[in-house]
């Protein structure tokens, strides 16, 4: 499993050791095997808010999405989707970063926000990913308007896919917020969705800030730890387990924060 550590300002916590780490699956403690921390290449699909609300927002998006590319892994792949009413594949994988950048410049916004359609299609694009390491990162300002698949469904599709979701949220403060409910709903659905997976939202409220947040992201999938253990559990009966992961931390450390993913599918058979 993927874990990302944070001390309480939100900063990466590389250096700790396997007995530091403690897993728990379906409330029991299980023995952890091995605990590797170097930097693999990634499969990466950026999906990427075209939607009207985004007309004054989208030319520091991109410099993000450009800025969280720059941090990449010769061997990492990417792929493009874009989404205003509907969601489309814009690019697929390619390792070529000018292309996807290039695909960004020509695309204007318009229209609503079928956000979780979007994030459907780019689970569904990362079967054919090369790498085992694989993440969606979402760039939008939040809410969904206009999708076919609802939450529930993107919930189930989470718990399948082995692929870790980040988003960078660039949310309307609260105070300003005229919108529809689902809109309003938009940062909280998102930090459910990501966190479910061991990834988070970076909330954004100051535009100047994207392109420093995108390649923090970066460097975070490049500084996780690889947390392995063989689950006491040895039946095959295709039921979700929960994992929780708890710190030993050493000595003199502040209280730190950990991020994996809550569970996964026992094998059926």
């Amino acid at each position: 499993m993927n874990v990302t550590v944070t001390d309480p300002l939100g900063r990466i916590v590389t250096g700790l050791e396997k007995q530091n780490f403690r897993v728990f699956e379906d409330g029991e403690e299980q023995e952890v095997t091995t605990l590797t921390s170097e930097d693999v290449p990634i499969s990466i699909g950026l999906i990427f808010d075209m939607s009207g609300s985004m007309s004054d927002k989208v030319e520091k998006a991109r410099q993000a999405a450009v800025q969280f590319m720059r941090t990449a892994n010769p061997l990492d792949q990417f792929f493009l989707v874009s989404f205003n009413d509907r969601a489309e594949l814009t690019s697929g994988f390619t390792s070529n970063v000018e292309e996807l950048q290039n695909r960004m410049m020509f695309t204007a916004s318009r229209g609503r926000t079928a956000l979780l359609d979007a994030i459907y299609l780019g689970l569904s694009q990362m079967r054919g990913a090369h790498n085992a390491k694989r993440a969606l990162l979402i760039i939008s300002d939040g809410g969904d308007n206009h999708s076919r698949y609802n939450e529930d469904d993107i919930r189930n599709f989470l718990k399948e896919a082995d692929c870790q979701l980040y988003a960078i949220g660039i949310f309307d403060p609260i105070g300003i917020r005229t919108r529809t409910p689902e809109e309003l709903n938009g940062p909280s659905m998102l930090t459910e969705l990501t966190e479910m997976t061991g990834g988070r939202v970076f909330p954004v409220t100051n535009l100047g800030e994207l392109p420093d947040i995108a390649m923090k992201i970066g460097m975070e999938l490049r500084n996780q730890y690889v947390v392995g253990y063989k689950p006491s559990n040895t039946k095959h009966d295709g039921t979700w387990r929960k994992i929780k992961i708890k710190l030993r931390p050493p000595k003199g450390l502040p209280p730190l924060r950990v991020y994996s993913k809550t569970g996964y599918y026992a094998p059926a058979q």
